[in-house]
């Protein structure tokens, strides 16, 4: 049995119980095995005298059916009761949809099932909001939505048992001091992070193995998992080959995804429904091209111009050596140790998405002229109260950072702290923090 980790996000739950009072269902989005069902059960246990979770996946057609006609909910309440052996209690007791995107009928009711405030409900789901799932039905607006993510870093070291060294850090990121002899430390726990990733499956693998290769099979079987999705929402195979194709992508350090390399030329809005589909799947992150750094960026964002990156970093390592039956331990050992011959800055770059994401920052970067031929980049920008913080990615040391110092000479009064992420310890240079990357979390 999969260890049950413990998470952020249940802290979020609590908070929407005790302040709606049954006023609101809750969605919780995520990518397949992410978290989503064993959070909300756990959720469910410890929170309420009595639950009901109805997995859409496995439930027969006789509950599905109950969906359909609204205007008994004393009957659908004492059919569920009946099928699931569980006594329903008034504002005790909650009412969990797993998977309701397999039962849209069941989504559309969340509008009454609220209005009549018997009971909590919660919901969770992966492509939601794809058409051919939501297109017959009406959305509720009784519903609040949250996104679950992987398990980030400090999740991540409480599941091994670490409960105070992300803590620590904190303290030393607060302070803008180097760690010294610890960075070294710190710097292969965090990389043990980036191979095995914040998917629970893999972690947990982990946690009985001790083995990375075994590690890597867990999350081949993921990554199958999200291929036979897009291989049922687009029988074509176009969504399988963008997502296979990312970190190819990313390798060539162009400034944008292609995907016409990809799948060749189709019609601008079969490709917006392709990308769609990409990002609502939630195994995605887009990083939007800004037109115009400053904040509010989103007013300014290039649909058509955007980078895309796993939505984790375990899985991109895995998807980086798919060509492999399997990655082998001296590649992840090497991987471990900084020490493979490669250009890894791409995977640090995926990394830094994730990290910004999880902490709930939207994506944007910025690229400008530099000569004829090449162009300056920010990899990320943050907007922070009235200004922009830059920052500029780096898989190891640095010996210069020019893009972020002629970004930041360009737009001058709009700057508020510029960063540079890499491998190293804390150092001030000029007017940049240069940061190691597991203080990311912290920006």
């Amino acid at each position: 049995m999969s260890k049950v980790f413990k998470r952020k996000l249940y802290d979020r739950l609590l908070e929407w119980k005790n302040e709606r009072q049954g006023q609101t269902a809750i969605l919780v989005e995520g990518a397949r095995r992410v978290g989503k069902s064993t959070l909300v059960e756990e959720f469910a246990k410890n929170e309420y005298e009595t639950y009901i979770l109805v997995d859409f996946n496995q439930a027969p057609e006789l509950i599905k059916n109950l969906f359909e006609d609204l205007t008994n909910l004393n009957n659908i309440f004492l059919r569920l009761q009946q099928h699931y052996q569980v006594n329903l209690k008034p504002r005790k007791s909650l009412i969990v949809f797993d998977d309701v995107q397999k039962c849209p009928l069941a989504r559309q009711a969340i509008k009454y099932l609220v209005a009549d405030g018997r009971y909590d409900y919660i919901e969770t789901g992966s492509l939601i909001s794809i058409k051919k799932n939501t297109k017959d039905i009406t959305i509720p607006s009784e519903e609040e939505r949250v996104t679950m993510f992987p398990m980030d870093y400090e999740e991540f070291r409480w599941a091994l048992g670490d409960k105070v060294s992300v803590d620590i850090n904190r303290q030393f990121y607060d302070s803008r001091t180097p760690l010294t002899v610890s960075h070294r430390k710190a710097m292969f726990d965090f990389r043990l992070y980036m191979l095995v990733g914040g998917m629970p499956q893999a972690v947990d693998t982990y946690l009985k193995t001790n083995n990375l290769s075994i590690v890597d099979q867990t999350k081949r079987n993921i990554i199958r998992l999200y291929i036979d999705d897009f291989q049922k929402i687009d029988s074509t195979g176009n969504i399988e080959r963008l997502f296979m194709d990312i970190p190819a992508q990313l390798s060539r350090n162009i400034s944008r995804y292609t995907p016409y390399s990809v799948i060749g030329d189709k019609s601008e809005n079969v490709m917006v429904e392709l990308m769609q589909a990409l990002s609502e799947s939630k195994t995605t992150l887009f990083c939007y091209h800004c037109t115009d750094p400053n904040v509010g960026m989103s007013l300014t964002k290039d649909f058509r111009r955007y980078k895309i990156f796993l939505a984790d970093t375990g899985l991109f390592v895995t998807l980086c050596f798919w060509d492999k039956a399997y990655t082998e331990n001296v590649i992840y050992d090497k991987l471990l140790s900084d020490k493979l011959d490669a250009n890894l800055g791409y995977i640090y770059e995926n990394m830094l998405a994730q990290m910004l994401a999880t902490a709930g920052n939207k994506l944007f970067y910025y690229t400008f002229p530099k000569d004829e031929k090449h162009n300056y980049e920010i990899d990320f920008l943050l907007s922070r109260g009235n200004k922009l913080c830059p920052i500029e990615v780096k898989s190891s040391g640095y010996k210069t950072h020019k893009s972020l110092d002629e970004f930041c000479r360009k737009f001058s009064s709009r700057i508020g702290e510029r960063y540079l992420i890499y491998a190293k310890d804390f150092v001030k240079d000029g007017e940049t923090s240069c940061l190691p990357v597991y203080m990311t979390m912290f920006l």
